[in-house]
């Protein structure tokens, strides 16, 4: 930061005044502008005085509305500083520091402050709008306040150097809703096994528990224990959704691994992903993310559980890339299992990718695959293998991709 000159316009004309007050006295003889000379290197010096010698505690705290951030949307900024000074203040102003990738007007003026006992805390709140063009976790500050004594002669430059962390969320985008799907999906995530043999002359009943759908109760078993049984094969629950989020590094770039926000297609791929499961849960369906080595990225969440949601949302803020590549593993995570949708996120694509992936289409209601950068042949490759594909490079226009892929499968299911 560069240093700061002292004196204000004014206070600096006064010098100046005063220089040639005393040159002029000296080839004139006039003793009176040597005295007055003197008088304003005593008020500069004064001026000077008020700012650097008088005590002042303050404080800075910041708060951010909303709480998390989200990429391309404004945020309010808020920083509260705590003056104690036994003197009244001018006005001066003030300025925030923002890191890469965040915009804004961070600065204006700071108000004067009154005259106070020692003890006494004033609190003045600075307001400001921000805008983020990278997720992640960003640091604002430090801030500076320029103040000037009262007579705006001579000023000094505060700095702050408390900081205030600050969480910017991927950006959801509006999708079309999955209601079509609602109840012909699959139910929750069951072995192949277990229905293998099943027809009328075997099901299986247990007793009744609240909560359990009405049409789900089997009457014969009932009159014949004398309590309510309901048909255990033909369970209804909230219907399942996978979301698969591939985070190799190698489909990206490298520097999809070392930032948050560095790399635009891995961007892409995150808020398609937190696009996906803020969609799915909104039509009900209970998700689980995983990484496409089979690593959970959050907890299952349950159908309409928005909460749940934000707080992935959150997570995802701060997601990176792995350096291992496992995409071509991924059919064996489904193995002997069926659910409803799965919506699988990529990056790179090939033809090659596109086959080893064919298998998960068995497993799945509703097989969504959208691709950051597939190859010409890949997604071709993806729609004869039974995936319902799009590309959602950064240019990309996802609401339509989803729509499309959506539709393309819907129609498919009801045939």
């Amino acid at each position: 930061m560069k240093r700061l000159w002292p004196l204000t316009a004014r206070g600096t004309g006064a010098l100046a005044l005063a220089i040639g007050c005393f040159v002029l006295a000296n080839e004139l003889g006039v003793v009176e502008l040597m005295y007055f000379g003197m008088l304003l290197l005593a008020v500069l010096a004064a001026g000077w005085v008020s700012l650097h010698l008088v005590r002042r505690t303050d404080r800075v705290t910041r708060s951010l509305s909303p709480d998390v951030g989200t990429v391309g949307r404004p945020s309010t900024v808020v920083a509260r500083v705590g003056v104690r000074s036994p003197f009244a203040t001018a006005p001066g102003t003030w300025e925030d520091g923002l890191p890469k990738g965040v915009s804004g007007i961070a600065r204006g003026s700071f108000p004067a402050i009154g005259s106070g006992f020692i003890g006494t805390e004033k609190i003045v709140e600075l307001e400001y709008t921000i805008t983020s063009a990278r997720r992640g976790v960003h640091s604002l500050g430090p801030l500076t306040v320029t103040s000037t004594d009262p007579f705006l002669l001579t000023r000094r430059r505060t700095v702050f150097s408390d900081h205030a962390k600050i969480t910017i969320a991927p950006a959801v985008i509006e999708l079309s809703p999955l209601t079509n799907l609602l109840g012909d999906a699959g139910g929750t995530l069951h072995s192949h096994t277990n229905h293998l043999g099943q027809g009328a002359d075997n099901l299986v009943a247990r007793p009744y528990v609240p909560g359990d759908s009405m049409r789900r109760i089997h009457w014969r078993a009932s009159a014949h224990r004398g309590d309510l049984m309901v048909r255990q094969e033909e369970q209804e629950s909230t219907p399942d959704a996978v979301v698969v989020l591939d985070r190799g590094v190698l489909r990206f770039t490298g520097d999809a691994m070392s930032a948050t926000g560095a790399d635009p297609g891995f961007e892409a791929a995150v808020s398609v992903a937190i696009s996906v499961i803020t969609r799915l849960v909104h039509d009900g369906y209970a998700v689980d993310v995983i990484d496409s080595d089979g690593t959970p990225l959050a907890d299952r969440i349950d159908g309409n559980d928005m909460t749940a949601v934000e707080d992935v949302r959150t997570r995802f803020a701060m997601l990176t890339a792995r350096r291992d590549d496992s995409l071509q593993r991924l059919p064996k995570l489904f193995h002997g299992v069926v659910t409803g949708p799965v919506v699988l996120v990529v990056g790179r694509l090939d033809r090659a990718d596109a086959e080893a992936l064919g298998p998960i289409v068995h497993h799945s209601s509703l097989p969504l695959l959208f691709a950051v950068a597939p190859t010409p042949d890949a997604l071709d490759r993806a729609h004869d293998a039974g995936w319902h594909a799009a590309s959602i490079g950064p240019d990309s226009d996802v609401a339509v991709a989803w729509s499309t892929a959506v539709e393309r499968g819907v129609s498919r299911a009801f045939r």
